[in-house]
């Protein structure tokens, strides 16, 4: 795993990378987000889709939900994104 530090008008941001699946559970989310806090002091996290488990995007199982409410609770702000590629 790869944490990058940005500063964005003086709000610290984590911008997480990896080549394997960093969030497949509620404990894997929570240990990311600690993780990110502790060694950047950032509550915002921006991280790849390909790195968070595909049950998490079919809501019906929950898992969202609760992911999102543990962030909710210790005041982390989470972005996904799709790394488009053109060619």
């Amino acid at each position: 795993m790869k944490i990058e530090h940005l500063k964005d008008n003086g709000a610290d941001i984590a911008v997480v990378s990896s080549d394997e699946k960093l969030i497949v559970d509620v404990q894997s989310a929570l240990d990311l987000a600690m993780t990110v806090r502790y060694e950047t002091s950032a509550n915002k996290i921006v991280i790849d889709k390909s790195t968070v488990c595909d049950v998490f995007f079919i809501l019906s199982t929950g898992i969202a939900g609760e992911i999102l409410q543990k962030f909710i609770n210790y005041h982390v702000k989470i972005t996904v994104y799709k790394r488009l590629v053109v060619g």
